[in-house]
């Protein structure tokens, strides 16, 4: 009888064992929902940025006006009856 219950100590220790050390385990399953969750932060970060860049280039498909701010202010655009003036500070 003793070499039953020692047989059953010994296998309940055992699947304890994998359970908390093993493939599978508890602390790799925390580990994979804590990357997880990070991954899902880092996705909402993108998809907050793509949805501005999808609403800019909307914008300049759809209004030349658009188009022409972004070159005044990237490319120093100037028309021919327009004065350029630089301020420069001290």
């Amino acid at each position: 009888m003793k070499l039953l219950w020692a047989i059953m100590v010994i296998l309940i220790l055992l699947l304890q064992v994998r359970l908390w050390v093993g493939e599978g385990s508890f602390a790799q399953v925390w580990t994979l929902e804590e990357a997880i969750a990070d991954q899902r932060e880092e996705n909402a970060g993108l998809s907050a940025r793509n949805e501005r860049l999808y609403a800019e280039v909307r914008n300049l498909r759809n209004e030349q006006g658009a188009v022409e701010e972004r070159a005044r202010m990237n490319l120093g655009l100037i028309r021919d009856d327009e004065t350029f003036f630089l301020v420069v500070e001290q």
